[in-house]
C-alpha cells in the first residue's frame, strides 16, 4: 500500500484506502495491533500526518478504539466482555512506531486489555528506565490557539511503583518564540533543564470509587501561544530524603528499573466550561413497542425507551450510558408481621461516583435506546431503567439525580 501512495503522491493525486482489513485477515505475526500499528506507519510514512488536534476546546481523549475487552466509567468497571461499536472511537494519539522494540526502552501502545479509566482502551507504558532518564513520547500535534482564559488540562494515571509521568507542552508565538512547559508532579531537577518551566502539580487527585487511579489537574495561561505538541515524559520519582537524594546521585545511571503506568484520558478546557446537569425532573422519559417472551418460570423483554429534556433541547448531550436496576418482590406478609422496603438486585456494576445496584447496559449517541429480549428472573417485581448523560469532556452526571423509567413487570 505505502509504495502505490509514494507514487501517487509523487503525481500528486488524491487517494482513499478503502476497507483496509488486510492485516486482520492475513493474521500478521506477532499480532494484531503490533501488525496494525506496522501498516499505519507505513501509510503515515508515505503521507504524514495531514490531520493536526486539539484545534478547538474542549478536547478530550480515553483512546478508545471502538473496540475492547471491558468498559470502564471514572476509572470503574463496568463491563467485563469483548464488544465492538465504531462509535465509541475517540480521538487517537499520534504515536510513532519502532520497528526495533530494542531501540527504545519504553513500549508505548493503545491497549484494550489493560484496566481503563473511562471506556475500553488507554496508554500503557511498559519497560526499564534508569534512574535519571526520561522517555518523551508524543500524542497530539496541536493547533489550539490560548485565548486570555486560562486552560486546564486533567489526565488521569495509574503506576506501579515509582513510574512517574508527566506531559510536555509545547506552545509556539510568532513574537516569542517557542516555550516548553513540563507538568510533572515532583521537582525534576534530573531534566528540568529540557523545559523553560516546570510546573509541579502539587495535590493529585485519588478517587475513592477507582483505586491506583490519580488525576493530575493544572491551569495554564499562555494568552497568544499556540498549543502545538503535547508529549508523555516517563520517569522515576526521586527520594525525598536527603540522605537517600545523596545516595541516588551518587549512583552511576546504569541502574535500569522496572517501569509501568497507564494514562486513562487527557482532557483540556477553559475553566468556565463545567457543564450542569438537568435533574431527573427536567426529562420526560418514555417506554413503548415493548414485547414479551420467555418460558419455563422466566420471561423476556424488548422494549425501546426514549428520553428528551421538557425545555426542547435535543442535541445538548453527545452520549448516554444505560444501565437497569432490578427491584425484588415483596413477600407476601403474613398475618401480623411488618412488610419489609422492595429490596434491590444485588449489585454487578459502579459507577464512577455512586455504586448502583443494577447493570450497564450500554450507550447510546441519541436520545433513543433498543432493550432486546431482556431476561427477567421471576423475582422481579420492576426494572427501573436510568440514562446517564455525558459531556463532551468525559463527565457524567451522578446516577441518583439521573433521568430514569420504572417499568412494571408483575403480573405480565
Amino acid at each position: 500500500t505505502n509504495v502505490a501512495l509514494d507514487v501517487i503522491k509523487k503525481d500528486d493525486v488524491s487517494a482513499a484506502v478503502f476497507a483496509p482489513g488486510w492485516v486482520y485477515e492475513t493474521k500478521q505475526p506477532p499480532d494484531f495491533q503490533t501488525a496494525q500499528n506496522r501498516w499505519w506507519a507505513l501509510v503515515e510514512k508515505s503521507w504524514g500526518i495531514v490531520q493536526n488536534y486539539p484545534k478547538v476546546l474542549p478536547f478530550y481523549s480515553n483512546f478508545d478504539q471502538g473496540r475492547g475487552n471491558h468498559i470502564s466509567i471514572d476509572g470503574a468497571q463496568v463491563l467485563s466482555a469483548q464488544w465492538n461499536n465504531i462509535s465509541s472511537q475517540s480521538f487517537q494519539p499520534f504515536l510513532e512506531y519502532v520497528d526495533d522494540p530494542t531501540s527504545n526502552t519504553i513500549d508505548v501502545r493503545v491497549d484494550c486489555s489493560e484496566v481503563s479509566f473511562s471506556g475500553g482502551g488507554n496508554l500503557t507504558f511498559k519497560g526499564t528506565l534508569e534512574a535519571n532518564a526520561y522517555v518523551s513520547t508524543r500524542l497530539f500535534l496541536g493547533e489550539l490557539f490560548m485565548g486570555g482564559l486560562p486552560v486546564r488540562f486533567t489526565y488521569s494515571v495509574k503506576s506501579e511503583g515509582n513510574s512517574q509521568m508527566g506531559l510536555s507542552l509545547e506552545f509556539s508565538s510568532e513574537m516569542e518564540g517557542k516555550k516548553k512547559l513540563l507538568l510533572a508532579s515532583q521537582e525534576t531537577n534530573q531534566f528540568s533543564s529540557k523545559f523553560d518551566e516546570t510546573i509541579v502539580l502539587h495535590q493529585p487527585t485519588k478517587s475513592d470509587t477507582a483505586p491506583g487511579w490519580v488525576i493530575q489537574e493544572s491551569n495554564i495561561s499562555m494568552n497568544g501561544y499556540t498549543l502545538t505538541e503535547i508529549r508523555t515524559i516517563c520517569y522515576r520519582k526521586q527520594p525525598e530524603n536527603s540522605e537517600h537524594k545523596s545516595e541516588a546521585r551518587s549512583k552511576t545511571t546504569q541502574d535500569p528499573a522496572e517501569y509501568f503506568a497507564v494514562l486513562g484520558h487527557i482532557h483540556i478546557s477553559t475553566s468556565i466550561q463545567n457543564t450542569e446537569f438537568p435533574p431527573s425532573t427536567s426529562w420526560i422519559v418514555k417506554g413503548k413497542d415493548v414485547e414479551w417472551g420467555g418460558s419455563q418460570g422466566s420471561k423476556t423483554l424488548s422494549l425501546k425507551i426514549s428520553w428528551k429534556l421538557k425545555d426542547g433541547w435535543s442535541s445538548r448531550f453527545p452520549r448516554y450510558n444505560i444501565y437497569v436496576e432490578k427491584l425484588i418482590k415483596q413477600a407476601v406478609r403474613p398475618q401480623g408481621r411488618k412488610i419489609e422496603t422492595p429490596a434491590l438486585a444485588p449489585p454487578n456494576a459502579r459507577n464512577g461516583k455512586t455504586e448502583v445496584a443494577g447493570e450497564y447496559l450500554g450507550e447510546s449517541q441519541v436520545e433513543a435506546f433498543y432493550v432486546s429480549d431482556f431476561i427477567i428472573p421471576s423475582a422481579i417485581s420492576s426494572l427501573k431503567y436510568i440514562i446517564q448523560p455525558c459531556d463532551s469532556g468525559g463527565a457524567s452526571q451522578v446516577l441518583d439525580d439521573a433521568p430514569f423509567f420504572q417499568f412494571n413487570v408483575e403480573g405480565q
